[in-house]
């Protein structure tokens, strides 16, 4: 079996990062400073599809659910790229081929290239589409900090914002992975420190207003305890989008000195760090702070309070922010609130750039085993880095980000799209270690099925959950629905025309035929 120095020399990648460096990466894909910012608007405004029933009391509880269902993701991926460090930049792309070349029976080893290209097809729709929803949010982030300088920043000027952005990015991840690295560490610095700061004032404010203010949650024990099951599952299919990249430094294997021993710790380490510890508390902290004192304006005029407020405002967290700043600390709130701006601004750079770089070396990879176009397999000659593949996410990444600018709907339509790709590459990972598991004399029935089995299951569950219930529940739910799928369904039929063009040139068989052992 070839080892991860074999693999690195075969790429012509140089392994450089430790356990720190492909940790930081991971971690700046989840990015926990840009998140409460972006989605709490999202997940206090959900309500069920159809009704005007909300669901933004179970915030908390959602967040508890996605979390559980990224364990024991987390856990399948750890324990896949353990057996297989050579995997390179394939990540799960790789384990997908190896759960089936590796069966002693032969009869198995012509499902692995539809099990590959499978896990490819959802692993571009999470990586390709996630960096452009990334961007997206970065312009309208950007419009907001201007708008309270009382510059006006319409669509079209939103749009220039998302290309020049997709650039910067594009710019960074073409020199190198080590350039990668130290701004995503930095990023990371900066935003756990400002979370934890901004989680501290929080409580500090609920603590000094306990009878100026109606709070949302009654007791801290309110905010904890779930409420409607349904209501955690609406929660959680947004919830998501704030957790995924776990999985990420399993694509740096190629670049990791120790890539056995350090890419499944890392794994678990950044999901243990930006998810149960990060999220968990400045969610908690934000929830603990929401009262009658956070007002905003509906479309018709209508005064808005409270969770009502945070759901009509396009920066509830801003709005938290500047309210907090000026009650505790002497009216520096607008300061405050431009401040925290900074440092997601900051977060999302980093986890556009981390994004960014998997979904090129896990095209990189593809292109190498001749399952992409050739060109994308090129490394620049300086930096060494898939460079073609960079060149092409930067156009997609800007395309995608002038979309979601548009309107929220259609916001909302392709981080729906991303998370479709998400759910389906975690439900196939999860189901490809089981199968690569089975025949192994290492084979754990609690490691290797239950939490794999209770992970797609799960992963299930949400993919119905996205996209079934909005369907379903028609309006503006069904509309966004509907742009995920015609995102999936588009990239199928091109990822599908090329395999048959691929097939005819080259002769190969989808599932080819194999001979029986000697």
């Amino acid at each position: 079996m070839a080892t991860a120095e074999t693999s690195s020399t075969s790429t012509g990648m140089r392994p450089t990062l430790g356990l720190t460096g492909v940790t930081v990466n991971a971690m700046a894909l989840i990015a926990p400073g840009a998140f409460l910012w972006i989605t709490l608007q999202i997940q206090a405004a959900q309500t069920i599809p159809g009704g005007t029933t909300s669901t933004a009391l179970d915030m908390w509880p959602g967040i508890v659910f996605a979390l559980i269902l990224a364990f024991f993701t987390a856990l399948s991926y750890s324990e896949l790229a353990r057996v297989y460090p050579e995997a390179g930049s394939g990540s799960c792309y790789y384990f997908a081929e190896k759960a089936f070349v590796d069966k002693s029976e032969t009869r198995h080893h012509r499902w692995a290239r539809v099990a590959k290209l499978v896990t490819g097809w959802a692993a571009h729709l999470f990586y390709w589409v996630y960096p452009g929803v990334m961007v997206a949010f970065m312009a309208i982030l950007i419009s907001y900090i201007l708008g309270q300088f009382g510059i006006d920043v319409g669509v079209p000027a939103q749009m220039v914002i998302a290309v020049l952005f997709s650039v910067l990015v594009g710019y960074i991840a073409l020199r190198g992975v080590n350039g990668s690295t130290m701004t995503a560490l930095v990023i990371n610095v900066v935003q756990l420190v400002a979370l934890v700061g901004f989680s501290a004032l929080a409580v500090w404010y609920r603590i000094a207003n306990p009878d100026q203010a109606e709070f949302v949650h009654p007791s801290a024990l309110s905010i904890v305890m779930p409420k409607d099951l349904i209501n955690v599952l609406m929660q959680s299919t947004v919830a998501i989008l704030i957790l995924v990249g776990f999985e990420s430094c399993t694509a740096f294997g190629a670049e990791a000195k120790n890539a056995r021993r350090d890419v499944p710790r890392a794994v678990i380490i950044a999901l243990v760090i930006q998810g149960l510890f990060a999220y968990l508390i400045e969610y908690f902290a934000a929830n603990y702070a929401l009262s009658d004192k956070l007002t905003g304006t509906a479309a018709d005029g209508t005064v808005l309070t409270g969770l009502d407020a945070a759901a009509a405002s396009s920066a509830p967290m801003g709005d938290l922010t500047r309210l907090i700043g000026d009650s505790l600390l002497g009216g520096v709130g607008f300061g405050l609130m431009v401040v925290i701006a900074i440092t997601v601004a900051l977060a999302i750079l980093g986890t556009t750039l981390s994004a960014m770089n998997t979904g090129v070396r896990i095209t990189f990879a593809m292109a190498q085993d001749q399952e992409m176009p050739e060109p994308l397999s090129l490394l620049h000659g300086r930096y060494v880095t898939p460079h073609m593949a960079v060149y092409a996410m930067i156009a997609v990444s800007a395309a995608i980000g002038v979309l979601g600018v548009i309107s929220v709907v259609t916001l909302t339509g392709i981080t729906l799209a991303s998370n479709f790709g998400t759910f389906v590459l975690y439900a196939l990972t999860c189901l490809w270690a089981i199968i690569a598991f089975a025949s192994r004399p290492d084979f754990n029935w609690f490691k290797h099925l239950v939490i794999p089995g209770l992970g797609l299951l799960a992963n299930i569950v949400m993919l119905v959950t996205i996209l079934g219930v909005g369907i379903v529940g028609g309006g503006d739910s069904q509309t966004e629905s509907l742009i995920a799928l015609a995102f999936a369904a588009v990239w199928a039929v091109v990822s599908g025309i090329y395999v048959v063009m691929s097939n005819r040139r080259t002769g190969r068989a989808l599932l080819p035929q194999t001979k029986a052992a000697a």
